[in-house]
């Protein structure tokens, strides 16, 4: 796979999805906590998956869970967990299901104790500001970083699941928190 292909990604391709959603959403700075959340149920059904599947199912997902609305995803309950594990418009394994009601649940007490989401991911970066890196290929990118091990760490003991660090690291980039776009990438040029 080549690092840069008409100005994109590489690992975007041709598929016109991964193509929008590269020049419209990934590496661009969220500060709302409803796409927030939106990014850390999709991240975390994306465990073990190529990031295409879970794109091709974003409007599913948007459906199952109630646009995103924290709060009503909170109020899930089992006989919700059950008819997701049959409907094809999201990934029907049982335990992603559940871990999205589970980490509702944690994301609104971390809302409450931070102020927003947004304030606490801030909070396991140098002087509370995205960092913006400047690699120059693919291999360079790492799977992780410091932030993301930390941020990793401490969801996991608040009790988050599907959300390991290379997630938390995937998380971040798609977030804008790392912006891991090359200077000739066209992301990087329309800024």
């Amino acid at each position: 796979m080549e690092d840069i292909v008409n100005g994109r990604c590489g690992w975007c391709g041709k598929d016109e999805l991964y193509i929008k959603y590269h020049d419209e959403v990934w590496g661009k700075l969220v500060d709302d906590d409803r796409i927030l959340f939106e990014f850390l149920i999709l991240e975390g059904a994306q465990a073990g998956l190529s990031w295409i599947t879970i794109l091709r199912k974003r409007e599913g997902y948007r459906k199952a869970f109630h646009n995103f609305d924290v709060e009503k995803v909170t109020l899930m309950t089992d006989e919700d967990v059950e008819r997701l594990t049959k409907f094809d418009g999201i990934v029907k394994n049982r335990m992603k299901i559940e871990s999205a009601i589970t980490n509702a649940r944690l994301f609104m007490g971390i809302q409450k104790e931070f102020g927003s989401f947004y304030n606490y991911t801030l909070s396991f970066f140098p002087n509370n500001q995205p960092i913006v890196n400047n690699y120059n290929s693919l291999s360079e990118i790492p799977a992780t970083s410091p932030e993301s091990d930390a941020m990793s760490k401490d969801m996991k003991k608040r009790g988050f699941k599907f959300f390991g660090s290379t997630i938390c690291y995937a998380h971040l980039q798609a977030a804008g928190f790392v912006n891991d776009h090359f200077l000739d990438y066209i992301c990087r040029k329309n800024k």
